[in-house]
């Protein structure tokens, strides 16, 4: 079994923390949100046990979590930084493509962010990622830095809720009125 910082774990603290995040949103009625496994092609099955020893990944997925929001269809990713510079190959194209398309259905879609040696948790919203990997397809800076978000977009625990994501999404929908 890996260590907590071993490299096949990076990102789990923050999806897990977003996991409890979505149990309790959806015990207190107030979104579905869920977290959408990679697809996987099996290569090596045990015949007896039937168990996968050898898989590959399938296909690009496409986000960490869909769901809804008291009616509004939400899509995110999930991501950690342990710098103030985050690079956007961390972010793929087929990513930006699916966010792009779901927002043109009235869809909100945004990145959560997590700065480790910070300890800080932001919404990302995606007129900000857009804006960032537009310039770096213009041959400007190929990531973007912690003194460039909106720290207004800051994620809080409250209410007993680790990563209290809903407020910013409600900052994000008033951006847009």
């Amino acid at each position: 079994m890996g260590t907590w910082n071993s490299r096949g774990l990076r990102g789990s603290t923050l999806e897990d923390f977003i996991n409890m995040t979505n149990e309790k949103y959806l015990a207190n009625h107030l979104a579905l949100v869920q977290k959408i496994p990679t697809p996987i092609k099996p290569i090596n099955i045990e015949q007896e046990t039937r168990r996968i020893t050898l898989a590959y990944f399938d296909q690009k997925s496409t986000v960490d979590y869909i769901g809804v929001v008291q009616g509004i269809p939400i899509c995110f990713d999930a991501k950690e930084c342990a710098t103030d510079t985050f690079p956007l190959q961390n972010i793929h194209p087929h990513q930006i493509n699916f966010m792009k398309e779901f927002e043109k259905q009235d869809g909100i879609s945004f990145i959560i962010i997590y700065f480790t040696e910070r300890d800080e948790f932001y919404y990302l919203p995606f007129s900000d990622i857009i804006k960032f990997w537009e310039r770096a397809e213009n041959g400007g800076r190929k990531s973007f830095t912690y003194d460039e978000i909106d720290k207004s977009f800051q994620i809080h625990s409250a209410k007993g809720v680790l990563v209290h994501y809903l407020e910013t999404i409600n900052k994000d929908l008033s951006n847009r009125s």
